[in-house]
């Protein structure tokens, strides 16, 4: 996505049509250097205007596409957006804790020369935890608490009575693999710092339902060569949807204008 000599703007894609994505084209038609050209979505959904709207992966022009559409969409269409050589920027990394699609998309962008890159997500210090697995890492630990009820429809259903808690309680420990393909909605951050240091096998991850809870808490603790550190993050929802994170929908926006930026920071 290099400037045109027209001074053109730099075209992205969008894979879906919720929350996310409506932010996410907001910013791209609020930014000059960047233009709307396709929004992948089902049948009958209408798309962002002045946007072509597409059904199929394969009629995505080749460039940078913004996948906001969750896991579904990263199986649907990664492999098909990769082997024709596009740049995917997703928000899905929970996906990725499945081995065999790991490998297929990684075989299609070696293939068609595309590249697939996690997005931060709801979580930040992601750089320097990537920065520290290059000297070696010793311990990483993710902990996620959030309202009993930003845990209804997933397995915490199962061990806890959500609706009469009085005080946190813990309804998982174990590794980030185990949690992505149990929480495949809710552990996309323990997946992206899975994926940023020590890997899905050995990062230890922790989810909380606590009732005085009143947003959604990242906890990250990381050990290693380069020393010890905690960060954590408290996050609101996006003003419409109270189930959907805006730093999640601000890390895609940035991560796209980092695209065209003259000087790019991290």
């Amino acid at each position: 996505m290099q400037p045109t000599a027209n001074h053109q703007p730099n075209t992205v894609s969008i894979i879906g049509r919720g929350p996310i994505a409506v932010t996410v084209a907001k910013a791209i038609k609020a930014d000059p250097r960047l233009g709307l050209a396709a929004v992948l979505v089902r049948s009958g959904v209408a798309a962002f205007a002045p946007a072509l709207s597409v059904t199929d992966a394969e009629n995505i022009p080749r460039g940078v596409v913004a996948d906001c559409a969750g896991g579904e969409g990263l199986r649907a269409h990664g492999e098909t957006l990769l082997a024709n050589g596009c740049k995917l920027f997703t928000l899905s990394a929970a996906a990725l804790a499945d081995d065999e699609l790991h490998q297929r998309l990684s075989e299609a962008a070696a293939a068609g020369g595309g590249q697939l890159l996690v997005v931060s997500g709801a979580i930040g210090a992601i750089d320097a935890l990537s920065a520290a697995a290059q000297g070696g890492l010793s311990r990483v630990t993710y902990t996620g608490r959030k309202p009993p009820a930003g845990w209804r429809g997933s397995p915490a259903q199962t061990v806890l009575d959500l609706d009469t808690l009085t005080e946190p309680a813990e309804h998982f420990r174990g590794d980030a693999r185990a949690a992505a393909l149990a929480y495949p909605k809710n552990a996309n951050v323990a997946a992206t710092v899975a994926l940023a240091g020590l890997g899905f096998s050995d990062t230890e991850v922790v989810l909380i339902a606590d009732p005085a809870a009143r947003a959604n808490t990242h906890h990250l603790e990381a050990e290693g060569a380069f020393g010890h550190f905690n960060a954590e993050f408290s996050g609101n929802a996006l003003p419409d949807n109270p189930r959907s994170s805006a730093m999640a929908a601000y890390s895609m926006v940035a991560a796209l204008k980092g695209e065209v930026a003259a000087i790019r920071v991290g």
